[in-house]
C-alpha cells in the first residue's frame, strides 16, 4: 500500500487537513482498512524534520492516538461480528469449530504478544485487532497491549523518520528487500511449525475448554 501515496501527496494532505489526516489514515488502517498508515507517519515525520512547518511531537501523538482508536474499533468489529461470520462462512475457507477454539486458545496464551508486535508487521497491523476481537481476547488486556504497541510504534517510526530524514529513502530499498525476504522466511517457518504442532495445539485447546465447561457455574 505504500506505493499509493508519496511524500508530495503527504505534504499536500498535511497542508490541507493537518494532524487530523495522520490520525484518520492510521485509525482506518488499524480498524482493518488497508491504507498506508505507516507510510503517512514516516512521511509526515520526514516533512517535520525538513521543513519545521509541523511539530513531530504532534505527528507522533496523532499517529499513536489513531492506532489506539482504530484498533479498538477493529477489536469491537471482530468481537461483535467476527465469530458469527466465521461460524457461518468459515467452512468455505477451512475454519470450523476446532479452528475457532484453537484461535481463542492461542490468543489466551500469546494474545498480548500478537497485539503488541503485530503493530510492527504490515498485515497484522491491519488484522490483529479484528482477530483479537473475533477470538475473544480479554478486552482489558487488549487495551493495555494495544496502547503500548501503538505508542511504541509511533515513537519508533516517527522519531526514525524525523532523525534520519532523507537517509531513510536511501536505505528503504535494501531494507525493504531484506524485510520481504525475512517475512517470507518467517512465514515459511511459522507454517512448518503450525503443520507440525497443529494437532497437539488443537488437542490442548479442546482440553482447556473442556476443563472450563466442566467448572461449576
Amino acid at each position: 500500500m505504500a506505493g499509493l501515496i508519496d511524500e508530495a501527496q503527504i505534504v499536500s494532505i498535511l497542508t490541507t487537513y493537518g494532524y487530523w489526516a495522520i490520525f484518520f489514515i492510521v485509525a482506518l488502517e488499524s480498524a482493518g482498512i488497508p491504507l498506508p498508515g505507516e507510510t503517512t507517519l514516516v512521511g509526515a515525520a520526514i516533512y517535520a524534520g525538513h521543513s519545521g512547518n509541523i511539530d513531530v511531537r504532534f505527528v507522533i501523538l496523532a499517529a499513536a492516538a489513531g492506532a489506539i482508536f482504530g484498533d479498538n474499533i477493529g477489536f469491537w468489529v471482530g468481537r461483535e461480528f467476527g465469530v458469527r461470520l466465521l461460524m457461518r462462512y468459515g467452512a468455505h475457507i477451512g475454519v470450523g469449530p476446532p479452528q475457532l477454539r484453537l484461535g481463542q486458545y492461542l490468543f489466551m496464551r500469546w494474545g498480548g504478544a500478537i497485539v503488541f508486535f503485530g503493530r510492527f508487521i504490515a498485515l497484522l497491523r491491519i488484522l490483529a485487532a479484528v482477530l483479537a476481537g473475533a477470538n475473544r481476547f480479554d478486552p482489558v488486556k487488549f487495551l493495555a497491549y494495544n496502547a503500548a504497541g501503538g505508542i511504541c510504534w509511533a515513537l519508533v517510526f516517527g522519531l526514525g523518520g524525523y532523525v534520519f530524514g532523507a537517509a531513510i529513502h536511501r536505505i528503504a530499498g535494501p531494507i525493504g528487500w531484506l524485510g520481504l525476504a525475512g517475512a517470507i522466511l518467517g512465514a515459511f517457518l511459522l507454517w512448518r511449525y503450525w503443520k507440525i504442532h497443529e494437532e497437539r495445539l488443537t488437542k490442548e485447546a479442546e482440553a482447556h475448554f473442556e476443563r472450563i465447561d466442566r467448572r461449576p457455574p
